[in-house]
């Protein structure tokens, strides 16, 4: 399995470049911008999963800040992005958004490459596919049910990450290549982001 930017590379056939000093200038800023955002928020333990929706589902984490949305360009993707960034502090509770089946866990992007650094991916009943990146713990193992709200996981820095932070997909396979926008899904479960 490829990271994101050996995909794309091994698709197009487009090698990747030195990154140019705007290229750097763009990440380092991006980087600032987005511990700023981090260190504003302050995490706070989860006891039990609350703000449930009627059909079990939850947001992943509880207290944020978006700071990259689906779909956004920039230096810092090989296309655009394939997520939505929540700037949190590194240890911040991660939760399943919706009951599942835990269906990849562990470093290296749990198989989808380096660039997620520790991940995790749930399997809903719906038949879509939840990814959690760039975490300091993984709690869950592969085969593991899990319920809407339950914790997972705990939000880091790893992989390729700019700052303290998760990234949360919503797709339609457990692999990349497959990421749907996962505001518009959530909201379809009765969760507002």
């Amino acid at each position: 399995m490829l990271g994101a930017g050996a995909a794309f590379a091994a698709e197009t056939g487009v090698q990747a470049a030195p990154a140019a000093a705007s290229t750097s200038s763009a990440v380092a800023a991006q980087a600032k911008a987005q511990a700023a955002k981090a260190a504003a928020v302050t995490a706070k333990p989860v006891a039990a999963p609350k703000a449930l929706s009627a059909s079990g589902w939850s947001k992943p984490v509880s207290q944020y800040v978006v700071s990259a949305t689906y779909g956004k360009g920039g230096a810092m993707w090989a296309s655009n992005h394939s997520g939505q960034d929540f700037a949190v502090p590194t240890g911040t509770p991660v939760k399943s958004v919706g009951p599942g089946t835990v269906v990849k866990a562990g470093p290296n992007g749990a198989g989808d490459g380096p660039a997620y650094g520790n991940a995790v991916v749930v399997k809903h009943d719906n038949d879509t596919y939840s990814q959690y990146a760039h975490l300091s713990r993984v709690d869950v193992k592969i085969g593991q049910q899990v319920k809407g709200g339950q914790q997972i996981a705990l939000s880091g820095n790893t992989g390729n990450s700019s700052g303290p932070h998760l990234h949360f997909e919503i797709r339609t396979t457990p692999n990349y290549g497959s990421a749907i926008n996962p505001v518009t899904h959530l909201r379809s479960e009765g969760i507002t982001i």
